[in-house]
């Protein structure tokens, strides 16, 4: 029996697309139960004919309601109304459900930083607040590519990547006088597939990588999961401590040595010249590979020293991306290497995941060849240098020492004088986040240093807290 729906108020004067209305409209009955599970709906003819609409408007309706599980299509019956399970409301978590300062862990700040709400007024966090990206360099790349012949979208990508934008990396790269063809580009969902990539496919279970310490943390537990031993190498002002990295090398025989050269996270340092001959000399006497994550240099003024540029791609692996400085969910990421390491990565990838998405890589594609990316990058580094000398006094004035005092990028690195599991603990319980030191090293013992993110310090609710605290 044909169950006809109570009669929908459709206007097309409200400037709501007339299948939007069919939806909530429809939708909305269904959930006040005026429509039970199983009614049938009117056939596409008849709902078109009753409310005035036509049968293709009626047809994306339904889709909509298909896909959104409130009907169901039974072939040659037609639109029925689906059983549907309620799920209990959302209750925010209880004091008592913050985590014990033993717990935090790297699971714990990952988790946090996607449940905070809004995340960029955390401290905690590792990106830019979203008003700082250029959202709609994004959306106008977007609606071109949406006016683009549609089957390109369709389709899978190529392994290595699409190559346009590996051409145009190619010439992005060349400004940092690394010289990388096209041929030598392998695309990656953000540096987080790249690390994974590259310890896959040049290290074994037991094998041992070298890391920064401190360092960015997640790659910690994705490394221990392959069955790897992280080693952490010291981190000073100017690049990784070199006689500790010696000793090190010598002792372990590491398969990789991981690095930020250029704005390192957590401290915002940048390796010297002296320092990184130094490390390519060493991973040469040793036999290692060096991975050089440089995701946040263009965060950076320019003329910062580069090891995959002294060593032209041979001993060096090199990481990039643009979800610090264009958009976090765009999630494109490069590796740049030897030809031969490059087919060997690209061929990893393929075994992964096929392919990147074309669609994001297009859309970044864009962004780089219009030349709009370079004014980004200058107004993202105006409004940083002005809130860091502020930020740096008013931390000091608090008893946080930065160590030290970063000239450039969104991270300070401060001592706080106390376990910053306590102090993250309780910001927890205020709605903030923040990022003990403990998460930064390898072993992962407790800490008084945390990272700071510059950008969340124009929040006036943030010095409240750690007045505070």
């Amino acid at each position: 029996m044909t169950n006809t729906p109570l009669p929908l108020l459709l206007t097309r004067e409200s400037g709501e697309p007339l299948a939007d209305q069919i939806v909530r409209s429809v939708a909305a009955r269904i959930d006040e139960r005026l429509l039970r599970p199983g009614a049938r709906m009117p056939s596409i003819r008849q709902f078109a004919s009753i409310h005035g609409v036509s049968a293709f408007t009626v047809v994306a309706g339904y889709d909509r309601l298909v896909a959104q599980g409130y009907l169901e299509s039974r072939r040659g019956a037609g639109f029925f109304v689906r059983e549907r399970s309620v799920p209990e409301p959302q209750r925010a978590p209880a004091a008592r459900e913050v985590p014990a300062p033993s717990s935090l862990d790297v699971a714990w700040l990952v988790r946090s930083m996607f449940r905070q709400a809004p995340m960029h007024l955390s401290p905690g966090t590792g990106v830019l607040p979203p008003d700082w990206l250029d959202g709609p360099a994004v959306a106008n790349a977007l609606r071109a590519l949406s006016r683009q012949n549609s089957d390109s979208l369709l389709n899978y990508g190529t392994p290595q990547g699409f190559l346009p934008l590996r051409q145009q990396l190619q010439l992005k790269l060349a400004e940092s006088e690394i010289d990388a063809a096209p041929e030598q580009l392998v695309t990656t969902l953000g540096v987080s597939q790249a690390l994974d990539l590259v310890a896959r496919e040049f290290c074994q279970p037991g094998d041992t990588v070298l890391v920064d310490d401190p360092a960015w943390f997640l790659m910690f537990g994705s490394f221990a999961a392959m069955g790897l031993n992280v080693v952490g190498v010291r981190r000073l002002a100017d690049g990784p401590d070199i006689a500790q990295l010696a000793q090190l090398a010598e002792l372990h025989r590491p398969r990789l040595f991981v690095i930020n050269s250029v704005l390192h996270n957590p401290s915002s340092t940048s390796v010297s010249a002296a320092k990184a001959f130094q490390v390519l000399r060493l991973a040469e006497q040793h036999g290692f590979t060096v991975v050089e994550d440089d995701i946040y240099s263009d965060l950076h003024p320019g003329g910062a020293t580069r090891l995959a540029a002294l060593d032209g791609l041979q001993r060096v692996i090199y990481l990039g991306g643009f979800s610090k400085s264009m958009a976090a969910n765009l999630r494109v990421g490069y590796i740049a290497a030897s030809r031969e390491r490059a087919q060997r990565l690209a061929d990893r990838k393929m075994l992964a995941t096929l392919t990147t998405s074309d669609i994001g890589e297009r859309v970044v594609y864009k962004i780089l060849l219009e030349g709009h990316y370079r004014k980004h990058l200058d107004r993202i580094r105006t409004r940083l240098d002005a809130l860091r000398p502020r930020a740096l006094r008013r931390l000091e004035a608090l008893g946080m020492r930065p160590v030290p005092a970063p000239a450039a990028g969104m991270f300070v690195w401060v001592d706080a004088g106390r376990d910053t599991n306590l102090l993250a603990a309780r910001a927890m319980q205020e709605d903030l986040l923040l990022a003990p030191g403990s998460l930064f090293s390898p072993n992962q013992l407790p800490s008084t240093f945390m990272r700071v993110n510059v950008a969340a310090l124009q929040d006036e609710g943030v010095w409240r807290f750690l007045e505070r605290a």
